[in-house]
């Protein structure tokens, strides 16, 4: 069920961008999947708990091919498709690696491994995907707000997930959900 949760939010994230026009709140300016990227570092994290990190890398090249193959398949330019490929592999290896190495408690593992994971993920494609360097859907100006408005939106989320996970971990019932 986590592998399924992780590479079906992934995979949604895709397709909610596409279906849905960004979310305006005051300047920034929010895809709709950003909502459920936040998401994917947490279930990735989950992943890990339950199957190691080395397997983590297999679950990842999966969701890698597959968000690939979903981008396309919705129309997005092939600039678009290598952006997302590019920062989606970068943000994952370096929550995973992260996460590995960090030794906190499990919530703020979770929480500082997904904050650099998705700065990642949200600087890498919007500067490869949106600039004028990638499919130029954004001037140069608009780029630290597009960037900004998707990493609050994560932190938000890792947060949120965060503060679950400890909760979760705290009934002896429940810890399974997690490790």
């Amino acid at each position: 069920m986590r592998v399924f949760l992780y590479l079906a939010s992934i995979i949604l994230a895709n397709v909610l961008t596409a279906a849905f026009q960004p979310l305006e709140v005051g300047i920034l300016i929010i895809p709709i999947g950003t909502f459920l990227i936040g998401c994917t570092f947490i279930f990735r994290d989950i992943v890990q708990n339950k199957y190691g990190r080395k397997l983590t890398y297999l679950f990842i090249a999966t969701a890698l091919v597959l968000s690939a193959f979903v981008s396309y398949l919705l129309g997005d330019t092939l600039m678009i498709v290598m952006a997302s490929a590019v920062s989606f592999l970068i943000s994952e290896a370096s929550d995973t690696e992260i996460y590995t190495r960090l030794k906190l408690s499990i919530g703020w593992r979770v929480f500082l491994s997904g904050i650099v994971g998705g700065f990642l993920d949200s600087a890498i494609f919007v500067i490869l995907g949106l600039s004028p360097l990638g499919a130029g859907f954004i001037p140069w100006e608009a780029v630290p707000v597009a960037i900004l408005s998707q990493l609050i939106v994560k932190i938000l989320f890792q947060s949120i997930g965060a503060i679950t996970i400890v909760q979760i971990v705290k009934h002896p019932k429940l810890r399974a959900v997690i490790y």
